[in-house]
């Protein structure tokens, strides 16, 4: 393994291969990449869904999407592995004027920023997936450009593209702590086989970035909670070219799967942990919501299920940059179940911040500091709203 490097990266998920990626591929390879699971891209990653959308409602994350999705098309070029990118659309819907108002701001915005995303009515939504119960809808955006990835696909392609570069990349290594020295620069950090120093560390651990914040005294607010996804039967009920369908009221997703479909909904009372066993409990609810919207589902058999763990931040937003009082530690974590659609874009503007040869304005509105001083992205809409709203429903 070596005694050192000039680069660590905690976490070998989509993030920290992309941030290593990137960094190699600007000159900066003598870079290791720390996992402390035996395989890479097993955490979040691994549970991901696949989807990729442009459809923010922030500036940032819309630029960041924008870029990503550039990315994505050329992917296989220049990293040499298949990611089965298949732009179906992403349609999202609404039930209440709030909610249809809030989606008329995102879509001025989003078609500002060169989105080619559209309004629809409740019947020119059912056009588009006819399968769709429109009671009580009051309208969707529809993005022909939005769509599906592999996941497992993306992680790999960083990976082999970094390691071609130089870059180390071990697997079950665990960080258990960030060393630093007296006046609070990074020096290394110690594992499960000792000590590598390093005097630049990227903390792009997930859901366990807080716990990695925490070996230096850092509050970092990333709050893991359990999301499941559920895979059906084979159903050919929903079309194979069909839009992954977000119900932003219900607060569900439903998409294709191969011959299957797949669905997962937000848990009210889900608490923040790191268990990620699945509890069938829960499938009662979330298909509740799912039925309603699609009525065909009350007869289509449930083959299997997984739990992740989802790294929400506050604002629903990623945490990227430096750290205020540590030199050399930086962030790139935090991404909401954001990571896969929007790796291209943070790997390349964090290597570039890292090496001090890039000032891309998101570095700045995405800071750590942004918590305390209140300057908020304020990304979707408002969880304690969406909470509240499912629980009152169901």
């Amino acid at each position: 393994m070596g005694k050192g490097a000039e680069v660590i990266v905690i976490g070998a998920g989509v993030i920290g291969t992309s941030v290593a990626y990137h960094l190699a591929k600007l000159g900066c390879r003598d870079v290791i990449v720390l996992e402390k699971e035996d395989t890479i891209g097993c955490g979040c990653t691994a549970k991901a869904e696949g989807g990729v959308r442009q459809e923010f409602c922030t500036e940032v994350n819309i630029k960041l999407s924008i870029e990503s999705f550039k990315f994505f098309e050329r992917f296989e070029d220049e990293l040499g592995s298949p990611i089965d990118f298949h732009q179906c659309g992403y349609l999202r819907l609404v039930s209440t004027k709030e909610e249809l108002e809030w989606l008329h701001e995102t879509v001025t915005l989003q078609q500002k920023l060169g989105v080619k995303v559209y309004l629809l009515t409740p019947e020119e939504t059912r056009e588009i997936v006819p399968a769709l119960n429109i009671h009580n809808l009051l309208g969707a955006t529809y993005c022909p450009t939005d769509g599906v990835i592999d996941s497992y696909s993306v992680v790999q392609g960083y990976a082999s593209a970094a390691k071609s570069f130089g870059v180390r990349i071990y697997t079950g290594i665990e960080a258990f702590s960030i060393k630093t020295t007296r006046d609070n620069q990074v020096q290394g950090v110690l594992t499960n086989e000792g000590e590598i120093e390093a005097p630049v560390v990227v903390n792009a651990a997930g859901a366990y970035a807080n716990q990695v914040g925490e070996t230096v005294g850092l509050a970092i607010p990333v709050h893991p909670h359990k999301q499941h996804t559920f895979f059906t039967s084979p159903s050919d009920k929903i079309g194979k070219d069909a839009p992954f369908v977000i119900d932003l009221h219900k607060d569900f997703g439903i998409r294709r799967e191969g011959p299957r479909l797949l669905f997962g909904g937000g848990q009210p009372d889900a608490p923040e942990g790191f268990d990620t066993t699945v509890d069938w409990g829960c499938l009662p609810e979330i298909a509740k919501r799912v039925v309603y919207r699609f009525p065909f589902l009350a007869n289509v058999g449930i083959m299997r299920a997984q739990a992740g763990l989802h790294p929400d931040t506050p604002d629903a937003s990623a945490i990227l940059g430096g750290v205020s009082g540590i030199g050399g530690l930086y962030l790139a974590c935090g991404l909401n179940g954001q990571g896969v659609m929007h790796s291209p874009a943070v790997g390349r503007l964090m290597a570039e911040y890292i090496l001090g040869i890039g000032s891309d304005p998101a570095v700045s509105l995405l800071r750590l500091g942004r918590f305390k001083d209140g300057v908020l992205q304020k990304e979707g809409l408002p969880k304690l709203e969406v909470r509240s709203r499912v629980q009152s429903e169901t």
